[in-house]
């Protein structure tokens, strides 16, 4: 069931972070730029850190670009402030976009149950994630739900590529073979041959995938993973 539900979590989980009115929110709150706002709004859940404790939780981008953004961003008003405002920015897309969708309780129900049952040793962004009060109203509870599953499967994610001896870089290129998106995460051209990390990709994926299956098999019952996937597929349908 990871394995389904992953791409549909990992696409709508980033939404918010993608929107137009986030990055008019950062804008107007005194962000230089969208992604001097990703940075500190994401990343200032885990308090005032040094970049290098951001580029842990991140992996995905040029050490060097997180420090410049992360501390162009946290001079607007903080580490916590920026990420409290993110975490508004994500509650006010749920709402948005959710209120529409039919049953999302029994969305809400098992998603719940899963992300508070989590042992967060390891997990730090996961972990600095959950600790921010969750939303009461029904579609912006659904939506940080999403963006909390999407965040730990990205920490087991980031553990099996370590584990499997990958770089972010080397990761993003032999996963995603796409030159773009190194560039767009701040890594400069010559870009490396990495064709030859294929496999060792692949083998992060399924490690990740196995770590998000123990998790949801330890927290649910078979009822509650068949209602939690049907659910997901329920909200991607109804939002497409």
């Amino acid at each position: 069931m990871a394995s389904v539900i992953a791409p549909i979590i990992g696409s709508l989980g980033a939404q918010y972070m993608l929107d137009p009115d986030t990055n008019a929110a950062g804008l107007a709150a005194g962000y230089s730029s969208s992604f001097a706002f990703y940075f500190a709004g994401r990343g200032g859940v885990l308090g005032d850190v040094d970049a290098d404790v951001v580029y842990a939780a991140f992996m995905f981008f040029d050490r060097a670009l997180i420090e410049k953004l992360w501390i162009r961003g946290i001079a607007v008003e903080g580490a916590r402030a920026a990420g409290k405002r993110y975490m508004q920015c994500c509650d006010d897309w749920g709402r948005k976009h959710l209120s529409n969708v039919s049953e999302l309780k029994k969305f809400v129900a098992p998603a719940e149950k899963l992300v508070k049952s989590i042992d967060v040793a390891g997990l730090s962004l996961f972990a600095a994630v959950r600790a921010e009060p969750l939303p009461t109203d029904q579609p912006a509870l659904a939506y940080r739900l999403i963006d909390l599953l999407r965040e730990l499967r990205g920490c087991y994610h980031i553990a099996a590529l370590v584990s499997h001896g990958l770089s972010g870089l080397q990761a993003t290129l032999a996963g995603e073979n796409d030159e773009s998106i190194a560039k767009l995460h701040g890594w400069a051209p010559p870009y490396p041959d990495c064709s030859g990390f294929v496999e060792q990709r692949q083998a992060a994926e399924v490690t990740t995938n196995n770590a998000m299956g123990r998790a949801i098999a330890a927290a649910l019952t078979t009822d509650e993973m068949n209602q939690l996937a049907t659910q997901t597929i329920r909200i991607q349908k109804e939002l497409s």
